[in-house]
């Protein structure tokens, strides 16, 4: 016969711990198989669910504060931690708002020596990770393997290769910062990493088109989503209505990459205190002959191809060209024009300036722009030209 079924919530909220999912069989029998498995929550029906990064292979999360995202991301970091060594698994951890994943600063699988938290290093960062992907296929080319799993299987390899995770808390940020750089490179990853064994984690509280744009979210399969706060936004993170009729705090909606329907799940806690003794493990002193190598000098090769990319950029013809249709001239309006972000669009400007075409800055406003006949002569200092 066919039924109709009513959710109806609870009087009162039961608390799904973290402890009760990864002791669950469903967990122990996926973590056996692979490092990188999750605990997400528990279904209507109190089944626990678990997930792999690794074949998501990456996560979109979105939902407003105080909707359980955070802890969401906590409780994800959590069961990699449970599991894995700096050998297995690193991380790579952008907080823009400084105080999300604070608390893990001190675990020693961190890929890089701090956790990312100033805005001028996120794209460098991000280049960085892309450096590492592209190594890292250069070395299956040499073994002739087509994925991280075949390489570290290989007899002909010596150092197994660990997974990276990369972690974003906060993506309105950054693309608020440098839209089309972000966008870029998030999208590159996304596309090209999975079998280098790189894996993104991105989350937000903003869940716009402006934010989570057609590209990204084409790359991002496995999706969750917390209480939004218009059916608009449910549309953009899980294309279907849904979202803003949740409950908060940790009732979500799980997409998974094999699934056509979003699933109900009410997601696992963890608390801080749990979280302090589990990055206190790691830093305990038997801990510290580990072998745990930065990747340090990836950042700064990052950085200086950022640098150069920028001495010799294929847009400053543009740019010369639409300074010189106006009087004055700002970054932003480089921004908008050229459709860059906003480091891209400060070099152009700094290279402008040395080429005697803008002024100086004016207040951090807009800049003059100079006519042939008003520029200074090469090499000489802009106070001759009066």
């Amino acid at each position: 016969k066919p039924v109709l079924g009513i959710e109806v919530p609870n009087t009162s909220k039961s608390l799904v711990t973290l402890r009760s999912v990864v002791q669950s069989p469903q967990f122990q029998r996926q973590a056996s198989k692979s490092k990188l498995t999750v605990a997400l929550g528990q279904s209507v029906s109190g089944e626990p669910i678990v997930a792999d990064l690794a074949r998501m292979p990456h996560l979109l999360i979105a939902g407003t504060t105080g909707s359980g995202k955070s802890v969401c991301m906590n409780a994800i970091i959590s069961c990699l931690l449970l599991h894995a060594s700096p050998a297995e698994v690193r991380m790579v951890m952008i907080d823009p708002k400084r105080v999300e994943l604070s608390a893990f600063a001190p675990i020693p699988h961190l890929a890089f020596s701090n956790i990312v938290v100033d805005m001028d290093k996120v794209v460098g960062t991000l280049q960085a990770v892309i450096h590492e992907m592209e190594s890292r296929y250069r070395k299956f080319a040499s073994v002739a393997v087509r994925n991280i799993d075949g390489y570290n299987r290989s007899p002909r390899v010596t150092a197994k290769l660990p997974y990276w995770i990369v972690i974003i808390d906060e993506l309105a940020d950054l693309m608020m910062a440098a839209p089309f750089e972000v966008e870029r490179q998030i999208c590159r990853l996304a596309q090209l990493a999975r079998a280098t064994g790189i894996h993104l984690v991105v989350a937000t509280q903003r869940p716009s088109v402006d934010v989570i744009t057609g590209l990204i979210k084409a790359n991002f399969p496995t999706r969750i989503a917390f209480a939004v706060s218009s059916q608009v936004d449910s549309r953009t993170i899980l294309d279907m209505a849904g979202a803003e009729k949740l409950l908060g705090r940790g009732d979500m909606l799980y997409m998974a990459p094999d699934s056509a329907k979003p699933k109900r799940l009410q997601g696992v806690f963890v608390s801080d205190e749990e979280i302090e003794r589990l990055v206190g493990f790691w830093t305990q002193e038997r801990f510290a002959d580990i072998d745990r190598p930065t990747f340090d000098h990836l950042y700064d090769e990052a950085k200086t191809e950022l640098e150069q990319e920028g001495a010799t950029d294929d847009m400053f013809d543009r740019a010369k060209e639409l300074a010189l249709e106006h009087n004055r001239v700002s970054t932003s309006l480089l921004q908008r024009r050229l459709r860059i972000g906003y480091p891209r669009a400060a070099r152009l400007m700094d290279m402008l300036e040395e080429e005697g075409i803008v002024g100086q800055s004016e207040g951090g406003g807009s800049r003059p722009v100079f006519n042939a006949e008003d520029r200074p002569p090469f090499g000489e200092p802009d106070e001759l030209k009066f």
